[in-house]
C-alpha cells in the first residue's frame, strides 16, 4: 500500500489522480490533500478517505469544515501544505498545484526525502536550477506528470544512452489556425475550449497562447538536463504523440496515447511498473492523420522567449511565470485582451533586472517583480 499526499485535488490533475487511486485501491491510500477553497470537493474526498489530513485555504475555511466534520485533522493556508508536503507518512507527494505556489512544498518534500510527482509546471520555471540543487543536496527523485515530460520519461527508461535531441509536441491550443490579427476580439469563453484536453481555467488559457509550452520547453532543461540546441518543439494537433526522444543513432521513439491525462499520473505513481487502467485505448483510426508541422515562432513569439530564456540561469523565468498569471487572472476577468497576455509578458521581461536564484527568497522576489510589471502594464488598458 502506497501512501499519497495530493496537493490540489480539486483540479482536473487532481480529480484524475483521484480517479487513478479508486482504480488501485490495494495499492494506494490517499494520506493528505489540499483543496484551497473547493469546500465541496474536500468533503465529498474526506467522506472516501476520512483518515487523510485536509489543506483548505484559510483558518475560516478550515473551522467550517472542522465543524461539519469534529474529526477530521484540518490545517490551511502555506503552513498547512507544507504540513502536508512533509508528512512523515506520505511515501508519494502529486503536486498539482496552479502557480508559484507549488514552489514552496516541492522543495520542502525533497528536503524531507519524499518523491515528487509534478504536475506544477511553475516549480521548474520559477527555480528550476534551485530545484535541482536540493535534488542533488538531499539525493531526491522527481518524475514528471506533464504528457509530454511523462513521455520522454517513458522514452528513456532502460536506456543505456544519452539522447541527441528531445522534441515536445504540441496541439496549439484553441485558436492555433488564428492570425494574430484575429486574436484581438477572443472571448473567454471561446479561449476556454481546448479543441483536445479537459483542464483547469488557467493551463487551458496557457495552451491557447502556448505560454504552457514554453513552460514545458523550460521545464524540460531541468528534468533532463538538455541543452537549448537539445530541445524542440513541432506542432501535433491530434494530441496523439505525447513526445519523441532521438538517440545519437538518429533512431527515434515516441509515446502514443489517448489524451487522457490518467495514463501519466498513473505512471507518475508506479513507475517502472505499469497497471492495468480502465481509460479509452488508442485505435486505428485515431492514427490515420497524424500530422507534423514546424513551429512559426512569428505567430506564438512566447515559444521564442522560451528558447531565449534556456540561455539564461537567472531571474527572467521567474518573472515571466509572475507576469504571465497576472495576465491570464486579469483576461479571465475580462480587464485584458487574449491577444495582449503574451504580448505583455514578453515587454514584461524584456524590462525585469536579471539576478540569479539561489533561495526561494530570491524566487519569491523574481516572481513578485514579474507581477508588479504586468500590474503597471494593465493599468490603463481599455478593454
Amino acid at each position: 500500500m502506497r501512501r499519497i499526499v495530493l496537493l490540489g485535488a480539486s483540479g482536473s490533475i487532481g480529480s484524475s489522480t483521484l480517479e487513478v487511486l479508486s482504480q488501485h485501491p490495494q495499492q494506494f491510500t490517499l494520506v493528505g490533500f489540499s483543496v484551497y477553497h473547493n469546500v465541496e470537493a474536500a468533503v465529498k474526498i474526506h467522506q472516501k478517505y476520512p483518515d487523510a489530513i485536509v489543506c483548505l485555504k484559510d483558518l475560516v475555511a478550515s473551522q467550517r469544515f472542522k465543524e461539519a466534520f469534529p474529526s477530521a485533522h484540518v490545517v490551511y493556508d502555506e503552513l498547512g501544505l507544507l504540513t502536508l508536503a512533509t508528512l512523515e507518512q506520505c511515501d508519494l507527494l502529486v503536486n498539482a498545484l496552479v502557480g508559484f505556489a507549488g514552489l514552496k512544498p516541492t522543495l520542502a518534500a525533497i528536503k524531507a526525502g519524499k518523491p515528487v510527482a509534478l504536475a506544477n509546471k511553475e516549480t521548474l520555471v520559477a527555480a528550476g536550477q534551485l530545484v535541482q540543487s536540493y535534488l542533488n543536496k538531499y539525493q531526491g527523485t522527481m518524475i514528471p506528470i506533464d504528457s509530454e515530460h511523462s513521455a520522454i520519461y517513458q522514452c528513456l527508461i532502460g536506456s543505456q544512452s544519452p539522447f541527441k535531441k528531445i522534441i515536445l509536441t504540441a496541439s496549439g491550443g484553441s485558436f492555433r489556425d488564428k492570425t494574430r490579427e484575429q486574436l484581438k476580439d477572443v472571448t473567454v469563453e471561446e479561449a476556454l475550449n481546448h479543441p483536445n484536453w479537459s483542464m483547469g481555467a488557467k493551463i487551458t488559457i496557457d495552451s491557447a497562447t502556448m505560454m504552457n509550452k514554453a513552460f514545458e520547453i523550460l521545464e524540460a532543461r531541468w528534468l533532463f538536463n538538455a541543452r537549448k540546441d537539445q530541445i524542440d518543439v513541432w506542432m501535433h494537433r491530434q494530441s496523439i504523440v505525447h513526445s519523441l526522444v532521438e538517440f545519437e543513432d538518429r533512431a527515434v521513439m515516441a509515446q502514443l496515447g489517448t489524451p487522457d491525462m490518467k495514463v501519466p499520473i498513473q505512471f507518475a505513481l508506479t513507475t517502472p511498473l505499469r497497471m492495468p487502467l480502465q481509460t479509452d485505448c488508442l485505435t486505428v483510426d485515431m492514427c490515420r492523420n497524424l500530422t507534423f508541422e514546424p513551429i512559426d515562432f512569428n505567430r506564438f513569439p512566447i515559444l521564442k522567449l522560451a528558447f531565449d530564456l534556456l540561455s539564461e540561469v537567472d531571474s527572467k523565468a521567474a518573472v515571466m511565470n509572475g507576469a504571465n498569471e497576472v495576465a491570464v487572472a486579469a483576461f479571465l476577468r475580462g480587464t485584458c485582451r487574449f491577444v495582449d497576455i503574451d504580448q505583455f509578458v514578453i515587454d514584461v521581461v524584456a524590462k525585469a533586472d536579471h539576478f540569479a536564484i539561489h533561495t526561494y527568497e530570491d524566487a519569491l522576489r523574481a516572481d513578485q517583480l514579474g507581477r508588479q510589471l504586468m500590474l503597471d502594464a494593465l493599468k490603463g488598458v481599455n478593454v
